[in-house]
């Protein structure tokens, strides 16, 4: 490699970092922060009460679950467009809960499996027992706040995203 080109890659290197600081630097005042809370939730714990008392506690605006793993004794489910609840009593494994958490309200969906694998899921209602453990992890940002109100498009309460960093 000639020496010119030796400079030119050097040259070149030193650009890309001076841009990238120049860029880190300047996003910094609209960067939002996030977060994340670890806890876990021993047995004989209703998982939504639990979850929305912790949300609450917490003061948290806008999060969402990062993880969730355990297993529940009872669950209670509830099927899109249904009213009433789909309950079973035995040992389940919990494979899956995704959703949005604010003190605003809350909407989580709850996948869980029986001993033979077969999985059954849908909204999470109150009367989810933890049967030895739920471990989870809530992310939430200070950028934002989460409410649920009705906006017409539905019957429904739905997410309504306020964003805290305006400019």
């Amino acid at each position: 490699m000639t020496r010119l080109h030796k400079v030119n890659k050097q040259l070149l290197i030193l650009f890309l970092i001076f841009s990238f600081n120049a860029c880190s630097h300047k996003n910094k005042s609209n960067m939002s922060t996030s977060q994340s809370f670890a806890f876990r939730l021993k047995p004989g714990a209703d998982l939504k009460k639990s979850i929305q008392s912790f949300v609450n506690d917490h003061k948290i605006k806008a999060g969402w679950i990062a993880t969730c793993v355990g297993s529940l004794t009872n669950y209670s489910i509830r099927f899109a467009n249904q009213e009433q609840t789909n309950n079973g009593v035995g040992h389940f494994e919990i494979v899956s809960l995704v959703g949005t958490v604010s003190e605003n309200g809350s909407h989580l969906h709850v996948s869980v499996s029986d001993s033979t694998g077969k999985t059954i899921g849908g909204h999470l209602m109150d009367g989810n027992i933890v049967y030895t453990t739920a471990e989870i992890v809530i992310q939430y940002s200070d950028s934002m706040i989460f409410k649920r109100e009705n906006d017409g498009s539905t019957p429904w309460k739905e997410l309504q995203i306020e964003n805290t960093n305006q400019p």
